[in-house]
């Protein structure tokens, strides 16, 4: 079992940037799946961006050339560097971890709104 905390989020302006952070405990980070997703008001929680054990990443349509996903096994933590945010980026971000088993986990998530 993998338990994941987030943290970095906040108040940022049109345009400007925020990285926000996910620190896993637990064993084995290396091996799971890493992904952000994001909630916002009203809306259906939706990926963000997903990092596999290999490094391999994938984006949805919407952040593709904004944000980076990446991860660091050494310090069991994944990041996402948002750059050009947008107001429609506003949303709780959540982090999730997914084992070779397809068992998946949450964190707590963290606000980040994007003022116009």
């Amino acid at each position: 079992q993998v338990q994941l905390v987030e943290s970095g989020g906040g108040l940022v302006q049109a345009g400007g940037s925020l990285r926000i952070s996910c620190a896993a405990s637990g064993r084995a980070f290396s091996n799971y799946r890493m992904g952000w997703y994001r909630q916002a008001p009203g809306k259906q929680r939706e990926m963000v961006a997903t990092i596999g054990s290999g490094g391999s990443s994938n984006y949805a349509d919407s952040v593709k050339g904004r944000f980076t996903i990446s991860r660091d096994n050494a310090k069991n933590t994944v990041y996402l560097q948002m750059n050009s945010l947008k107001p429609e980026d506003t949303a709780v971000y959540y982090c999730t971890a997914t084992n070779i088993w397809n068992a998946n986990y949450w964190g707590q998530g963290t606000q980040v709104t994007v003022s116009s």
